[in-house]
């Protein structure tokens, strides 16, 4: 598959000696103890993340990812990475996010495409996961106008502005920053703050970085910050969503995991609605397949079935995903416009079913 996340040339030239660093064993300048603190810095800067915040280049020992399918967040570009204290190390798991140790954090930056910005970008807000004692504490942070720094927004932001679209256009919309318990809405498995993004499956493709592509995972372990990888011949893998040489059935359900399985499967908030989005499900009335909604309302559409095989018009989840009306709309959260792409694929996936 082909590598991912190109790096500016202006930031490799930061970058190479950072990435070093981050891999060989060199001493991190994240503060341990911002991560740990019961109370959270009031600025990003304080955690020592980044040793240049508004190119996100990362400080030494923290190490960029992507996963091959990210998830949908009105076309935000998003710049990831990780963090583990010296000495630990997160465990593999095939199916679920990896066992991460107390102390370590990650960290996700949304962003537009800004000519004459720092790294061609303009920063809206960095969300951390940090691993604490009594677990993952989800917590968002709001860039300033001059992108030096971001700070902590307890009750979320509404931030209007223009975006870019992937046709060439602008729209625009009224960004939504969340607040802590909406953080916890979408990241709570079976009761328990939990990661979404760092799992096998989404972790298991090349990455290009400063050396050259590769596989995430081999780099997580290389860099002491995995243990217990299997042989790469039994590890799970998605592709990405917008590769066509990818089967279709592939696609739609990478997409599906991404966007919608942290809600709709057994242990989380959707479990009520009998409809379980993983990666690993099998079961087609799970999947909605000829499955009628647990409770009619307008969210169906007047619709009968989650997925009508053949008949993407009869479909609720294609309508749902389709919409943009607060009530109706999957994901009810991160959104407030629609990846035509997106509607397209799984529009495609239906239609093909027998």
């Amino acid at each position: 598959m082909a590598a991912r996340a190109p790096i500016s040339l202006l930031k490799r030239a930061l970058f190479a000696a950072l990435l070093l660093g981050a891999t060989t064993g060199a001493a991190s300048a994240v503060d341990d103890q911002a991560i740990l603190a019961a109370k959270p810095p009031r600025h990003l800067s304080d955690f020592g993340f980044f040793a240049d915040a508004p190119r996100q280049v990362p400080a030494p020992g923290v190490l960029p990812f992507a996963p091959a399918t990210p998830l949908f967040t009105d076309f935000a570009e998003k710049r990831r990475f990780v963090y583990v204290p010296e000495g630990e190390s997160a465990a593999y798991k095939a199916h679920e996010a990896f066992d991460f140790p107390v102390g370590a954090a990650l960290v996700k930056t949304f962003a537009y495409e800004a000519a004459g910005r720092p790294g061609g970008l303009r920063l809206v807000e960095t969300r951390v996961l940090l691993h604490q004692k009594k677990g993952w504490q989800a917590w968002a942070y709001v860039w300033n106008e001059e992108q030096s720094d971001a700070e902590l927004k307890i009750v979320g932001a509404k931030i209007p502005m223009t975006v870019p679209l992937p046709d060439g256009g602008t729209q625009e919309i009224v960004y939504a920053v969340p607040n802590k318990a909406q953080c916890k809405g979408c990241h709570e498995l079976s009761g328990e703050i939990v990661p979404i993004g760092p799992k096998a499956r989404n972790l298991n493709h090349a990455f290009d970085y400063d050396e050259g592509p590769e596989n995430q995972l081999l780099r997580w372990a290389s860099a002491g910050i995995l243990v217990s990888l299997p042989d790469m011949t039994h590890v799970p893998a998605v592709p990405d969503w917008l590769d066509e040489t990818a089967p279709l059935d592939a696609r739609a359900r990478a997409w599906l995991d991404i966007n919608c399985a942290h809600c709709h499967r057994a242990e989380a908030a959707a479990s009520n609605s009998g409809l379980f989005l993983t990666w690993d499900e099998k079961k087609p009335a799970a999947l909605g397949i000829g499955k009628h909604p647990v409770a009619a309302g307008r969210g169906a559409g007047d619709l009968k079935v989650d997925i009508a095989p053949g008949d993407p018009d009869a479909s609720i989840l294609v309508y749902r995903v389709e919409s943009t009306e607060p009530g109706v709309m999957m994901p009810e959260l991160g959104r407030s416009l629609t990846d035509a792409r997106a509607v397209a694929l799984l529009r495609e996936w239906v239609a093909r079913m027998d």
